[in-house]
């Protein structure tokens, strides 16, 4: 109570910390008359002018008034767009590194703009991360008209673009990427052996659109980058045969955790068939040779009993395509993982593929918080504000709307099933359609979108459907969906990007209808009257109400659904939005079939009958909570497990750099040589024992096998004061010279480069490992939850204990190579290409659910070397054709290259071709 008066009296917080922005925004203003009165040569030169102060010791924040004056001055020329008084706070709440909550139409794209400018100033690259390669291009392609005039150059990052075509676009000043290709980049960078061939800059400052989006919803899921393993066709098959004799009694599923378990009658009867079938040893399915048949055994019944088609995923061109339930498009390419993939596929007999192996994986998480600054947008994401901060650090800003909003939200209508729900909804878009008001309407998966449209097909209403089938369509349908009269169904609307205009989009009219017109008075004429036509549009729509946004069902999260109302109402224009429920809706059926309302609703409610209130709003409102707070529950898990896989990769990472900006590495393979001799005699001859207790036959057979020598062991036992230590000296001096012998019969390059060739792969060969080590081992850890544990606990301690043991291997294998190796370098031959890596594929698997949202891009341009050696060079080798400092004689191949890129020489110009 004492809260509600406080804020009627001076404000909530978020008002407050507006207000105190908005006096940024009028020392702004006030500039403005002066870049005004700027020629086109003077505006540009003010990019040089703030990069010469920041040089001289001025900080961002000095120079933030003038640098938005100057950038909204550029914007005002250039794209006849002037940023409204509430787009320059948001611009300083993401130079801040907050988010900024905008409201649908308000112009995150434009606001985006400011920030970009003034972090861009330091050289040091920044990235606008969107959620969709559509919106990568049209964004950048749109605001590179703004940055190009102030002298900034402009990136895109999408699928397939070759190795240079990145290097170049992250050399930007400003570069716009897909979150998804910022990760997969990251990781294949560390997988590469060259620096030079490394894509991606030290991470500087990040802008997230749809942060909510991309920081929360798709945070459940890793980035995972694998590489095929054996195929195993006829198991998924045989076991889906095996599924299909079960019925319902033989197992219990879980809709709320998406999960099928089988009772005690029913693995007794999959036992038999399986026994039957001779798909496993001996007949306990549970025996530990019989581990790989009980895994595909639960993904294929998952397969069969959780997954539907034309909801979760769609059949095209003989392959599964998945359907994402957060943006209702396909996933074209994306499998999910752990076999469930493979056995959806051998449940509609298509195809199957290959499982595939991690070889390296990071979440979301843990890749955006590498990043010094982080600012994001959205227009929704206050209801997670708690995550934010938690996770990211992350403050949420509401920003004012430009326009008062004048939609109206309506009260839910509750119905007591699908058929009257439908029924009524098709009844109210009839009615809106006959006075020429446009419909959006929301539905949660293709099924519903199309039991919808055959309503409206009865009913005699044109429309058009928004859905995974649509994807090629959809921007169109989108810009067109406030036309007078429009029906639109879509399956979800968030991160479409493309705003909805009443009256129709004029931009995509002129696209459509002109395409074939050449530039002339013609085309003029005809784009002049499509303007007219569209204000006269837009003044009925106006008339009729504005866009009526009609929800069929309420969403699992609060955040979707009012991204779905945001669609209505823009830039103060009218409009209304109404959700439609009923008890068989997913939400109500599985978070609140037990509830006093819904017994309430079942007892009372007459057939085709409706009825509505805040208390019945509230009361979904409720179940929505909980399911967010679900949802939260198994993030923070999420990234609890991979902060620990996180610091491990920080290590490798960090050593993968480190041996690759090394001039020689002869320091490390000395070092990994001692620990690996100390490790074989303190395994065999333990501290603190007697001779006669050493394993002596033991020491012996794995010094012939690591270290390739035979030393006269026996005879320094013989010597009274032999200890341990000693022992170690003796053969540390043996293994010293047989490397020495072996480096002195190659030129000291070459060998350099094969000491750190073999230092990069066994890291790689390791990590691997490793990688799928951790996974098996998380999979397996919530049982010590039975024993009084604590999961995460345990995890951190077996997890320390496999890296360690992960350390050693590699200081093992390491010399092991060396000293079992001949090495020589061949004349006469030109420097080998090196190999590319084949068919890899980039995953965005989420490990609760299986979904899946990453592209299937071939990772093959990231490059291996093998211990094929070059040859011996006889002469200078020969830089790049286009290296301009190649005839500088005072310039050493360790010197930092003239070009300004902070990189040595060897690494930038200096590469040889």
């Amino acid at each position: 109570m004492l809260g509600k008066v406080a804020k009627s009296l001076f404000g909530s917080s978020n008002d407050r910390y507006v207000k105190s922005v908005m006096k940024i925004v009028t020392k702004i203003n006030a500039f403005e008359p002066q870049m005004e009165a700027l020629s086109d040569e003077q505006l540009q030169a003010q990019t040089g002018l703030f990069r010469d102060r920041l040089s001289s010791g001025e900080t961002l924040d000095q120079i933030l008034p003038e640098a938005f004056a100057t950038i909204r001055e550029a914007s005002r020329r250039v794209m006849g767009m002037r940023h409204f008084d509430v787009q320059m706070v948001g611009g300083i709440v993401l130079h801040r590194g907050e988010i900024a909550e905008m409201r649908t139409g308000e112009g995150k794209t434009l606001v985006a703009t400011l920030a970009c400018y003034l972090n861009a100033l330091e050289g040091k690259g920044v990235h606008v991360v969107t959620v969709n390669d559509y919106l990568a291009r049209r964004d950048a392609e749109w605001m590179s008209k703004i940055y190009g005039f102030m002298g900034l150059t402009t990136g895109v990052i999408v699928p397939n673009l070759t190795e240079h075509e990145r290097r170049e676009a992250y050399a930007c000043d400003i570069t716009y990427a897909t979150n998804n290709e910022l990760g997969f980049d990251y990781l294949r960078d560390n997988m590469k052996y060259e620096r030079a061939r490394m894509v991606q800059r030290p991470f500087n400052f990040a802008i997230v659109d749809e942060v909510d989006s991309i920081l929360i919803d798709e945070a459940r899921t890793p980035l995972i980058i694998s590489g095929p393993t054996e195929d195993k066709t006829d198991l998924y098959r045989s076991v889906n045969e095996i599924v299909l004799q079960l019925v319902e009694e033989d197992y219990e599923k879980d809709e709320k955790a998406r999960n099928v378990i089988l009772t005690e009658d029913g693995t007794e009867k999959a036992e038999r068939l399986l026994e039957a079938a001779g798909l496993i040893e001996g007949s306990n399915l549970y025996d530990y040779e019989n581990t790989q048949v009980v895994h595909h055994l639960d993904q294929a019944l998952k397969a069969q009993v959780m997954f539907k088609r034309d909801t979760d995923y769609i059949i095209k061109d003989d392959k599964i395509v998945i359907i994402d339930e957060f943006t209702g498009r396909m996933m074209d390419g994306r499998r999910w993982s752990n076999g469930l993939h493979q056995a959806v596929e051998a449940k509609e007999g298509v195809k199957i593929e290959p499982e595939n192996q991690t070889l390296a994986t990071i979440t979301f998480q843990n890749y955006f918080r590498m990043y010094p600054k982080i600012g994001g947008m959205t227009g929704t994401a206050a209801t997670e504000a708690g995550e934010f901060h938690e996770i990211y650090k992350l403050n949420v800003v509401e920003i004012p709307t430009n326009l008062p909003v004048q939609r109206i939200d309506e009260d839910d209508q509750f119905y007591k099933n699908t058929q009257d729900k439908f029924l009524a909804i098709a009844k109210t878009i009839r009615e809106a359609n006959d006075r020429g008001q446009p419909v959006l309407v929301g539905t949660v998966s293709i099924e519903k979108s199309e039991l919808l449209s055959e309503f409206l097909t009865k009913d005699g209403v044109e429309h058009s459907i928004l859905n995974a089938r649509m994807h090629e369509k959809e921007a169109h349908i989108v810009a067109q969906a406030g036309r007078l009269g429009a029906v639109t169904i879509a399956t979800n609307m968030a991160g479409r990007g493309t705003d909805i205009q009443l009256g129709g989009n004029l931009e995509f009219r002129i696209e459509e209808e002109l395409s074939g017109l050449e530039e002339g008075p013609e085309r003029d004429a005809a784009v002049a009257k499509l303007k007219e036509e569209v204000a006269a549009e837009r003044a009925k729509v106006l008339e009729a109400g504005g866009l009526f946004v009609l929800a069929t069902e309420r969403h699992e999260s609060r955040r979707i659904d009012n991204q779905l109302r945001g669609r209505s109402g823009r830039q103060g224009d009218p409009g209304l939005s109404r959700f439609y429920l009923c008890l068989e809706d997913d939400l109500l059926r599985i978070f609140g079939s037990e509830s006093l309302f819904a017994k309430m609703m079942n007892s009372s409610l007459e057939d085709g009958e409706a009825i509505g209130g805040k208390m019945l709003s509230k009361a979904i409102e409720t179940a929505q909570r909980k399911v967010e707070a679900r949802n939260y529950d198994v993030r923070k898990q999420l990234v609890e497990y991979d902060d620990v896989m996180n610091d491990q990769r920080k290590v490798i990472y960090g050593q993968r750099d480190e041996i690759m900006d090394a001039d020689a590495v002869d320091d490390v393979i000395e070092d990994m040589r001692n620990d690996t001799v100390n490790a074989i005699v303190a395994d065999h001859c333990p501290a603190g024992t007697y001779p006669e207790q050493w394993d002596i036959d033991g020491l012996k057979t794995k010094v012939r096998e690591i270290l390739t020598l035979d030393p006269d062991i026996d005879s320094w036992l013989q010597e009274e004061a032999i200890e341990p230590e000693i022992i170690e000296e003796r053969l540390a001096e043996q293994t010293e010279a047989l490397f020495k012998q072996k480096s002195a019969e190659l030129d000291p390059e070459i060998w350099n480069s094969v000491e750190k060739s073999i230092l990069l792969q066994m890291l790689d060969h390791h990590w691997k490992e490793h990688l799928s080590t951790l996974d098996a081992l998380r999979q397996v850890i919530y049982l010590r939850a039975y024993a009084q544990k604590t999961p995460i606990n345990e995890y951190k301690q077996e997890s320390f204990g496999l890296f360690e043991r992960m350390l050693a291997a590699i200081r093992e294998d390491v010399t092991k190579t060396i000293a079992t190796n001949e090495f020589r370098a061949e004349e006469n031959l030109e420097a080998p290409e090196l190999p590319e890596l084949p068919d890899f594929l980039t995953t965005h698997i989420d490990p609760f659910t299986g979904e899946d949202d990453s592209d299937d891009i071939d990772a093959g341009d990231l490059g291996l070397i093998t211990t094929t050696l070059p040859p011996r060079q006889t002469g200078a080798p020969s830089p790049h054709s286009d290296d301009p400092y190649a005839n500088n004689p005072d310039l050493k191949r360790n010197d930092p290259c003239p070009c300004g890129s902070g990189r040595k020489y060897k690494h930038c110009h200096g590469s040889y071709a």
